[in-house]
């Protein structure tokens, strides 16, 4: 019988592998169960730079909470957010910001569970559990309801989750749901997997998605061309959606950065 943690909810199935305990793992996280580990380690054996990817999605994150708040905007509605680790929006935001207002959701109850205690005494963030296939239940959950003023400009952070949204979850008009929600002046911010150039980083990312297979969340690979249209009603701002690295990079990307981190994909829009 698997051991069951003393922080973990009763309420989840802890032999079923998570997306939000997995990505934990590759951030050096300590909110995971075996049944994450063996699958992390599996998805590593195909593709050993998966952390760096983890790692690549975080510091897009946090350039674009960056942009956000040079243009003035202070609210953050932060979508499949996961299990808090250091610089997490509300730490990068209200760091350059006291006040600013940050409500994560997640659908996986550990990474609710966790954020709720993290967030404990923050009265200017919370999280919601709720599911991004359901885009009106985040928008009147009461945590929105209570820290976000949607008349006035939010960042909408798609980090890393839109690639869970199979053709059939129709995520386009998701996330027009959310944007008809946004105020004008609003944006959003998506990173994504995105189908590697080379014959063996393609193997490795059919291994991985494999592993993703077992999980709720089976992992899809989108080109620049196929995300496009989820920012209709956006201006894409410059430089375009480009490879993580290359969005707005704080210093030049190396030349000898590992290739792995090409394999995801970064954009934000501009409502008008």
């Amino acid at each position: 019988m698997t051991d069951r943690p003393s922080w973990a909810p009763q309420n989840i199935d802890i032999t079923v592998p998570s997306v939000s305990r997995i990505y934990d793992y590759f951030l050096g996280g300590s909110h995971n169960f075996e049944v994450d580990r063996e699958a992390a380690r599996t998805a590593l054996k195909a593709l050993p730079g998966m952390p760096k990817i983890g790692q690549a999605n975080r510091a897009v994150m946090r350039r674009a909470v960056n942009y956000a708040l040079e243009r003035g905007i202070t609210q953050f509605l932060d979508i499949g957010s996961g299990i808090p680790t250091f610089g997490n929006v509300h730490e990068v935001a209200q760091e350059t910001h006291p006040g600013a207002r940050v409500v994560y959701v997640d659908n996986d109850p550990v990474a609710v569970t966790h954020s709720r205690a993290v967030l404990a005494g923050n009265p200017d963030a919370d999280i919601a559990a709720a599911d991004l296939r359901d885009p009106r239940s985040i928008l009147e959950s009461p945590q929105v309801r209570r820290l976000l003023d949607l008349d006035r400009p939010v960042a909408l952070m798609l980090i890393a989750v839109v690639h869970f949204l199979s053709d059939d979850d129709r995520p386009g008009e998701i996330i027009a749901t959310l944007r008809d929600a946004l105020a004008p002046g609003s944006i959003m911010a998506i990173t994504h997997a995105t189908p590697a150039e080379s014959t063996g980083q393609s193997d490795a990312q059919r291994d991985v998605a494999t592993v993703y297979q077992r999980t709720a969340s089976p992992l899809v690979h989108r080109t620049a061309d196929e995300l496009r249209p989820l920012f209709a009603g956006f201006e894409i701002v410059e430089p375009g959606i480009v490879h993580l690295p290359h969005w707005r990079p704080d210093t030049p990307p190396a030349a000898d950065d590992d290739p792995v981190v090409l394999l995801g994909l970064a954009g934000v829009g501009l409502k008008a």
